[in-house]
């Protein structure tokens, strides 16, 4: 009885293997239609570049990197990364809303941590993430999986770099979850 309970109660995601199929196909889609892959690190540059250019638009005007994106023809903002991102948000919201995701906020750890561990851990790990997709000139969906999709060196790089040092690491990190 109690495992019936518990089936109940767990959060219901989609076949992962379905999930890649559909990935696959967005993906294929937006080589067709955009002429590029997928990524979402262009979206928070955009952002991070119009928040500057508002709250100090000397200092975007003198920064070299960030002077290329200011016109006045157009904001950074109107770029279609920022409308996948968005589209995206959108999406994840509607899936948990639709599958009893949203109820309240959880945050899933293993019973050995405290909730605050897992915010901090999680919070680094996004940091050092943001930082590592800057040096890679793209995040994880931008280099490795359009990148090999698109039969690039650096894309299939990537992928083994970045799983590879996941399963390196994971064996340290897993008693934090276990």
């Amino acid at each position: 009885m109690n495992q019936e309970i518990d089936i109940q109660d767990r959060p219901k995601y989609i076949n992962p293997y379905f999930g890649g199929v559909l990935l696959g196909l967005v993906l294929l889609i937006t080589f067709y239609i955009t002429g590029r892959g997928l990524g979402a690190s262009g979206a928070v540059k955009s952002a991070v570049v119009t928040t500057v250019d508002k709250v100090a638009p000397d200092h975007a005007e003198q920064n070299t990197y960030m002077k290329a994106f200011i016109t006045d023809d157009h904001s950074p903002m109107f770029n279609w990364l920022v409308f996948e991102s968005f589209g995206i948000f959108i999406g994840g919201l509607l899936s948990g809303a639709l599958f009893g995701r949203i109820k309240k906020l959880r945050i899933e750890k293993s019973p050995n941590i405290t909730n605050k561990t897992r915010l901090f851990a999680a919070g680094i790990g996004g940091i050092l993430f943001g930082i590592g997709s800057q040096f890679g000139r793209g995040c994880s969906s931008g280099a490795a999986l359009s990148g090999t999709a698109s039969s690039s060196f650096g894309g299939l790089l990537v992928m083994l770099l970045m799983f590879g040092t996941g399963y390196v690491v994971a064996y340290f990190f897993r008693k934090l979850w276990i």
